[in-house]
């Protein structure tokens, strides 16, 4: 089987570019470099990975694609471009010529307006993207699901995936109305989710298997396995887990469950919904 994390972030840490690291987070105020990932991988029995944003400017998927290039385990790399430019067919078309590069990410749980996902130029960037087979990570909440539902519905054609189960409130408990949209959501054959993220949205301190399971229940009873994928988003992981804590949390959850789900949501749906294949293949020659 090959194992893939579908979600961890670079960085060469900067105060003003990584405003968002607060002291409460301090751990993550350093770099976070191909080298220092490496041996979690090795220890946690990862085969790949896929680089995803978190800086919103084209240096930064430059950046990704670079370390990709000259890491052999990062498969494939999710970027920013600005979506609502009126030039976006044009740097798609830029952008098309890298072979890791999968498709595209926008902090949309960082705007301001709920509904931004329908704004018409966003929109305008998301209906470019199927002719370039890229595809469209969502990093949204809870309160941004509403608009979610709308835009996957109105793109039939485009791959989308939700990152971290759209940040359901782990610590406090709370379910809806989360587990009625995602359900919604996950009726549009087009949308996948990342299992990631979650030991953040929980207790940083005190958290175990039991906080997540409600959650992850409704994942795979929504989705199914052929549309949920593995993700540790090191390294912000580190505010509340080790790398190898957040593999172990979903294999726990998936014990009980076939070899064939444990193969596709550890490996097969990542590799399928990002392309991976002849990239995954390299890694084993």
């Amino acid at each position: 089987m090959m194992v893939i994390d579908s979600h961890q972030h670079f960085w060469r840490y900067d105060r003003k570019r990584f405003a968002w690291i607060t002291e409460e987070m301090c751990v993550l105020k350093r770099d976070f470099l191909p080298g220092h990932l490496a041996t979690e991988l090795i220890l946690a029995g990862v085969d790949g990975t896929v680089a995803v944003q978190t800086d919103q400017s084209e240096e930064e998927t430059h950046f990704l694609l670079e370390l990709a290039d000259t890491s052999r385990f990062v498969l494939g790399v999710v970027g920013w471009i600005n979506l609502c430019a009126p030039d976006v067919s044009r740097r798609l078309a830029f952008f098309s010529h890298y072979p890791k590069l999968c498709g595209f990410r926008h902090i949309v749980q960082s705007e301001k307006d709920d509904w931004y996902l329908l704004r018409e130029d966003f929109m305008n960037g998301i209906g470019a993207l199927q002719s370039f087979n890229f595809t469209y990570d969502i990093l949204i909440y809870p309160r941004q699901l509403e608009a979610t539902l709308e835009l996957v519905g109105r793109f039939p054609g485009q791959k989308f995936v939700i990152d971290h189960l759209a940040k359901p409130e782990i610590k406090g408990g709370k379910f809806e109305p989360w587990e009625a949209k995602m359900r919604l959501v996950a009726k549009n054959a087009n949308v996948f989710c990342k299992l990631s993220g979650l030991i953040t949205e929980a207790d940083w301190h005190r958290w175990s298997l039991t906080d997540f399971r409600p959650y992850l229940d409704v994942a795979l009873d929504a989705f199914g396995a052929d549309r949920l994928m593995f993700g540790s988003d090191w390294p912000v992981c580190l505010l509340a887990g080790k790398y190898a804590s957040v593999k172990r949390l979903i294999e726990d959850y998936l014990a009980q469950h076939s070899a064939e789900t444990r193969c596709k949501i550890f490996g097969e749906t990542a590799i399928n919904f990002y392309g991976l294949g002849k990239k995954a293949h390299a890694t084993r020659t």
